[in-house]
């Protein structure tokens, strides 16, 4: 019998045997079964179908999660993530239990795995799962009590203004310049300044359309040096190109580009951690700092929890004794 059917044997006896037995009997009677198994010849079946029906209820999830209007990174994202869960669990999804997951992310984990990965990693088979029990798919759903991972808090701090100013000095080119004060005052993420053309900037209003996630749009806006260095920028331009951003050969500017480029920028500036999202984290902090409500910081970032932009906010805690000493 192959490892799959005896670990498919072991996974269906611990799940029929749990309402009826304690774990340590269950963990007794799977003992004794797997060492008697290789004294027989044992043929698994239904085996066959599971790639099948695994690859169709894929198909229909990532279907779905299209009309929903998930994004195409995010799309491939899960189903990367769900074939090799399924390359590693090959099982039928309804004889899927929350032993089988349980024992992949450990699997992970000891792979090493940061727990803030393997936390996506659940949200991925909490969504998938719960969609297959919410559609009728399965009878269950295996992830009903599989808990949440805990990950150590990480302290991330914005760019300090120092720290700005130590870019705009590293910088070589009047395009650099434009780039990380285009990134300070909008907030925008990496993906959306790539797909940025020309016209998609008003200069008359000092804003811009873009095209988050989710195929949403929304606007963004430039404050004055963040207009001037992107102004200058491409009037100096000589190319045809309608990208907003270019690199070498009038090229769109891509992901990797603008991440190696800042990163060579933190080196010659000697700020550390210099990478696209930070400018995020530092516009929500800078906004919030100001007085603006979270709500409206929210709209700016292209968020639809505010949960989600509070842990782009960094709350100095000078800021929090200060304000105390003053309202209490």
């Amino acid at each position: 019998m192959s490892i799959e059917g005896k670990q498919l044997l072991v996974k269906d006896l611990i799940e029929g045997l749990s309402a009826r037995l304690t774990m340590t009997d269950i963990n007794i009677v799977t003992e004794v079964i797997t060492n008697v198994l290789p004294y027989y010849d044992v043929e698994m079946t239904g085996c066959d179908e599971s790639q099948n029906d695994f690859d169709q209820l894929l198909k229909a999830f990532i279907d779905a999660k299209r009309i929903e209007g998930r994004s195409e990174k995010t799309i491939e994202r899960y189903r990367y993530i769900l074939n090799r869960f399924h390359e590693a669990e090959p099982f039928p999804m309804q004889k899927m239990t929350v032993f089988s997951i349980r024992h992949y992310l450990g699997s992970e984990k000891e792979r090493g795995i940061s727990d803030r990965t393997l936390r996506g990693y659940r949200d991925i088979f909490q969504s998938f799962f719960g969609w297959l029990y919410r559609e009728g798919l399965i009878s269950s759903n295996p992830c009903g009590n599989l808990n949440t991972i805990k990950c150590k808090k990480e302290v991330r701090t914005p760019y300090s203004e120092v720290d700005i100013e130590k870019l705009k000095e590293a910088c070589s080119s009047q395009r650099d310049k434009a780039l990380i004060t285009f990134l300070l005052a909008t907030g925008c993420r990496i993906s959306e300044v790539c797909s940025l053309d020309r016209n998609d900037v008003d200069f008359a209003n000092m804003q811009c359309t873009v095209l988050g996630k989710g195929n949403k749009e929304r606007t963004v806006y430039l404050d004055s040096v963040a207009t001037m260095q992107l102004r200058q920028y491409l009037v100096n331009r000589k190319d045809k190109s309608d990208a907003l951003f270019v690199g070498k050969g009038s090229a769109r500017l891509h992901p990797g580009g603008i991440r190696k480029r800042l990163n060579e920028l933190g080196n010659a500036a000697g700020v550390e951690n210099v990478h696209p999202h930070r400018f995020r984290r530092t516009l929500a902090t800078n906004l919030i700092n100001h007085g603006m409500p979270i709500q409206e910081v929210a709209s700016i970032l292209g968020h639809d929890n505010i949960n989600t932009t509070m842990t782009y906010v960094y709350v100095n805690s000078e800021n929090v004794k200060n304000a105390y000493r003053k309202y209490a």
